[in-house]
């Protein structure tokens, strides 16, 4: 009889992962993102279980987006009370806050469960070149995703 392999908590090993969003498009690099936080690159990857990796990307301000998406793509939130939609397009996020243009991106790749959650607490934006995992020895997304450049 054959059994199938479900990983346990002991069996699974994170590694912090560095990605770099100098000059990235945003959907491009957010999927990759939602990969790597999702253990989708893992040979041993089960549905349902997280064995992604910890995820930093540094320059979150200097992404790029195609055609006219600086102007034209909102993001919008709601206060829960009677006229209380706020709305704010891409560059004025990307002035405001730049990191949260990416943790958006990738939020929209992850599940929206628990899981979700707990996995986007494994992903560190910063919107400068400085960010303080250093002792964590990240490794380059192109080590770990092979088929990135």
């Amino acid at each position: 009889m054959y059994k199938s392999y479900y990983p346990k908590a002991e069996d699974i090993t994170r590694e912090w992962v560095l990605v770099d969003a100098n000059d990235q498009t945003l959907g491009r690099l957010a999927t990759q993102i939602a990969i790597v936080l999702l253990g989708k690159h893992k040979p041993g990857f089960t549905p349902g279980v997280e064995m992604g990796d910890y995820v930093i990307v540094i320059n979150a301000k200097r992404i790029k987006v195609t055609g006219k998406k600086l102007d034209d793509k909102m993001y919008y939130r709601h206060s829960g009370y009677p006229g209380g939609l706020k709305a704010i397009n891409l560059r004025d996020l990307l002035a405001k806050h730049p990191e949260r243009v990416i943790q958006r991106a990738v939020w929209g790749m992850l599940p929206h469960n628990r899981m979700g959650r707990h996995l986007m607490r494994k992903l560190r934006v910063y919107a400068g070149p400085e960010h303080p995992h250093a002792a964590q020895n990240p490794k380059p997304i192109a080590e770990v995703l092979p088929t990135i450049k």
